[in-house]
């Protein structure tokens, strides 16, 4: 289990259903290292700021993980964090490795409409 703030997708089931019964979903799916620690993070405090986005993470060495690991858009990458974002569950935009706030933000902004804050 990943020691994070943000709600765990366990299967792939679980997976599927959060992304088909909600318009925008971010998922990060990772362990617990030096590359995705500050993706949770940025997620845990942009998830105020987009109440239209349901943020997720999901531990990238449990089976039911293949989801994201073999999804097509992941084929080409090399390092973890996987994150992908989805609308109207399907996939709009995939990224891997650390990213920084202002990445984050600009997907969420460009995919999903700009955030509440002022």
């Amino acid at each position: 289990m990943l020691n994070t703030n943000l709600t765990h997708i366990l299967t792939a089931t679980q997976h599927q259903k959060l992304i088909t019964e909600n318009e925008n979903v971010m998922v990060c799916c990772g362990r617990m290292g030096p590359m995705c620690i500050p993706v949770y993070g940025i997620m845990e405090l942009l998830e105020k700021e987009y109440p239209n986005v349901k943020f997720f993470d999901m531990e990238f060495d449990i089976p039911e993980s293949h989801v994201i690991r073999n999804a097509p858009e992941c084929r080409s990458f090399m390092g973890i964090p996987f994150t992908m974002y989805y609308k109207n569950g399907k996939v709009v935009k995939a990224t891997s490795s650390i990213q920084s706030m202002s990445q984050v933000r600009a997907i969420l902004d460009e995919q999903f409409g700009a955030s509440t804050k002022a």
